[in-house]
């Protein structure tokens, strides 16, 4: 008597919620983890702004310019803290030593990313949020009153900052905890080269492609255009939204196949140092 192969489980919200419960209320039972999502962006924030507020005394630029380095910071920081918040909820698996638990489980590859991917917003937005209104309250910035040119940066860093926390992940899985610190270094490479406070131009020109490569250049770019020249550039967030793509769809093979290389190496059992 022969049995057919059992079909794989479909794609379950329920046990993707299952997982973002977990990290959820892993987060709200520690204050300072609460308090550690806010603590960096906002002492950024205020280094920045008060640096802006002493160059806006300059007439010229600074003056018509006013805006741009905090604008800078908090789209950075929405890049930055969104990989993070990715990368560590996957670490918290790691830590735990919970890895293999969940592999045995029903739980889906996609569905664990996916989950991964709603709590990185989650920390994401108790982290800035508080920040954001800080911002405000300190500099008159309203990040939010930059309207559907807000959600279209968001959309563009918060996609790169998922690709990224994907292509970690796969080689925390593949390679160990050895590689663990790249979840925390891997992203300041993008800070010089995509141009994050100054014009792509300032880069020598064999450099400038390499920037344009890069999605989050076109959204900073797009936000100097918008705070200077009050000009919102839909060309700009349309080419980064491509360059996404393609790298979202690469990171996300790179994760498969480096999983199936722990599967077939065995470091899926072996998570410690």
């Amino acid at each position: 008597m022969t049995t057919e192969p059992t079909a794989s489980p479909p794609f379950s919200m329920r046990r993707v919620n299952a997982m973002v419960l977990r990290y959820w209320y892993l987060l709200r039972s520690s204050l300072f983890r609460i308090l550690e999502l806010m603590y960096w962006p906002a002492v950024q924030m205020l280094m920045w702004g008060f640096l802006q507020l002493y160059l806006a005394e300059n007439a010229g630029f600074f003056a018509r310019a006013g805006g741009t380095f905090i604008g800078a910071v908090l789209l950075w920081d929405i890049l930055f803290r969104g990989q993070l918040g990715f990368s560590i909820s996957f670490l918290e698996e790691m830590w735990a030593r919970n890895l293999g638990n969940l592999m045995m489980s029903p739980l889906r590859p996609i569905e664990f990313v996916a989950a991964l991917m709603i709590m990185s917003i989650i920390r994401l937005a108790v982290g800035m949020v508080p920040v954001t209104l800080l911002a405000i309250a300190f500099f008159g910035f309203n990040l939010y009153g930059l309207g559907f040119a807000l959600a279209a940066f968001f959309l563009n860093l918060i996609l790169t900052s998922w690709a990224v926390g994907i292509l970690v992940s796969g080689l925390i899985l593949r390679y160990g905890m050895g590689a663990e610190s790249m979840a925390w270094t891997i992203m300041f490479i993008f800070l010089p080269l995509t141009c994050v406070y100054y014009p792509v131009t300032v880069l020598p020109d064999w450099l400038q492609p390499v920037a344009w490569s890069l999605a989050p250049t076109y959204v900073f770019e797009g936000m100097r255009h918008l705070i200077i020249d009050h000009v919102f550039r839909a060309d700009l967030m349309l080419q980064a939204l491509a360059v996404n793509a393609v790298y979202f769809a690469a990171a996300v093979m790179a994760f498969m196949a480096l999983l199936n290389g722990a599967r077939r190496t065995g470091t899926l059992m072996q998570i410690g140092e």
